[in-house]
């Protein structure tokens, strides 16, 4: 299987990463607890990178990811609780199943209204989800006051904490989650379509094909996605609240530009995405055993992310001047 430059660029990255930090720490960056909480800790943020990278590689943003998570968590977290334990014992993991699932659909429902707006109103990704996200919070915030709904049944504990042969069964969903996705990106019509809108909507549109339909689905999807992020972070905490997750907004952007996905959109691969995201777990997990302070891993996230812009804006500039060089 042929690997692209942009993930051989990454894979050598993270090697480089792996040897420095080894030296470093020794064996306690690679102990079975230090494994295990990374492989713990990637999945949440993995499904909502998934969901922000859609929405790039259409040219596009959803910064509504993160309320859209905890939004559809809350829904599940409150049927889960209130309404579920009245069904009988044998209807017990149907009716949990079903609880999950609505607060999917709501968080599916977001997404598309997020692309109607978009698509239909002609309201820029970024206003559009800024809105979304504020209405949503405020939402969530005024139905629970600021509380939390805690208390879930085994079912959805086990998908956010048990594992499977050692490999954490959220990592595992993340995984199932990630590779049809890159296969419908990557092979599909839609994942085309996804490209042709990210590199020039007007001329796509021009062609005939209805690009607002193709928005709308975009946007469901990565509402969708986000919920399914909310329902990692529920199970990996036990409990749902309006403001979980919110500094995972930056690192999904960051996540998704550092894999690879193009800012502009039209380009960009899950395979990279998961590669950036094992860079930056790694980057945290090790400075959390060097002693040094939370905020100066967003710092260096954050600095990161605008290197990142910076060179790829240089090489945009430049690929103009060097095709134009005399062979």
């Amino acid at each position: 299987m042929r690997i692209s430059a942009t993930n051989r660029g990454l894979l050598a990255l993270l090697a480089l990463l792996v040897a420095l930090f080894g030296a470093l720490l020794g064996g306690s960056l690679f102990s079975v607890g230090s494994l295990q909480s990374m492989a713990l800790q990637v999945p949440q943020l993995g499904l909502l990178s998934l969901a922000m990278m859609v929405a790039l590689l259409s040219g596009g943003l959803d910064l509504s990811i993160i309320a859209v998570a905890d939004f559809s968590a809350l829904v599940s977290g409150y049927l889960l609780v209130h309404l579920v334990p009245t069904h009988p014992a044998g209807l017990a993991v149907a009716s949990q199943i079903g609880a999950l699932c609505v607060g999917l659909l709501v968080a599916c429902a977001i997404g598309a209204l997020n692309g109607l707006i978009i698509a239909y109103l002609d309201v820029s990704p970024i206003l559009t989800t800024l809105g979304t996200m504020t209405m949503i919070k405020g939402l969530a915030i005024g139905l629970t006051h600021g509380g939390v709904i805690a208390g879930f049944p085994p079912l959805v504990l086990f998908l956010g904490n048990a594992s499977l042969l050692d490999i954490p069964v959220a990592l595992i969903v993340l995984l199932l989650v990630a590779a049809p996705i890159a296969v419908m990106l990557n092979h599909s019509p839609f994942g085309n379509l996804v490209a042709m809108i990210g590199s020039n909507e007007p001329a796509v549109r021009y062609s005939g094909i209805d690009t607002r339909r193709v928005l709308v689905r975009i946007y469901a999807l990565s509402g969708l996605l986000a919920g399914l992020g909310g329902v990692i972070m529920m199970a990996r905490f036990n409990s749902a609240n309006a403001a979980y997750g919110e500094s995972f907004l930056l690192v999904t952007v960051l996540a998704g530009v550092l894999g690879g996905i193009d800012p502009m959109g039209g380009f960009g691969k899950v395979s990279g995405l998961l590669i950036a995201l094992a860079i930056l777990q790694l980057i945290s997990t090790a400075f959390n055993l060097l002693g040094f302070s939370g905020f100066l891993t967003l710092t260096i996230w954050g600095a990161t992310l605008i290197a990142v812009a910076g060179v790829n804006l240089l090489r945009r500039h430049l690929q103009p001047l060097l095709r134009r060089r005399p062979s």
